[in-house]
């Protein structure tokens, strides 16, 4: 077994709440302190974020025509939330922003126990 086949065990964080304020921000709270350094080793773990703008089902034959230019019509309505995925996993519901000559994405909900 590598270094990268080694399973990590989270600690399960879905019902904890929200922390104070100042928790982990001044480094005197003991309990904040230990849970930052609990987490420590998960930090640099990468994940993959997806933002999914709507869905839509169709068949391969109409698949294989597809081209520039064709519109394909998804199952959301304008100005209705998008999906935030970690890992494959719904987290957040959000919004679409630009930034400079970028697109990202404005959380404007958190999903809890993390239903997909």
């Amino acid at each position: 077994m590598t270094d990268q086949d080694e399973e990590i065990s989270l600690p399960d964080l879905s019902n904890a709440g929200p922390l104070p304020a100042d928790t982990l921000m001044d480094g005197q709270d003991e309990a904040g302190e230990r849970m930052a350094q609990d987490l420590e080793a998960v930090f640099d773990v990468p994940v993959n974020v997806s933002a999914v703008l709507g869905k839509t089902h169709m068949e391969v034959s109409n698949l294989l025509k597809l081209g520039r230019g064709t519109i394909v019509e998804l199952d959301r309505k304008v100005g209705e939330a998008i999906d935030i995925y970690v890992n494959d996993r719904l987290v957040a519901r959000g919004e679409v922003v630009v930034v400079d000559d970028r697109l990202g994405v404005t959380m404007t909900e958190i999903i809890k126990g993390g239903a997909s």
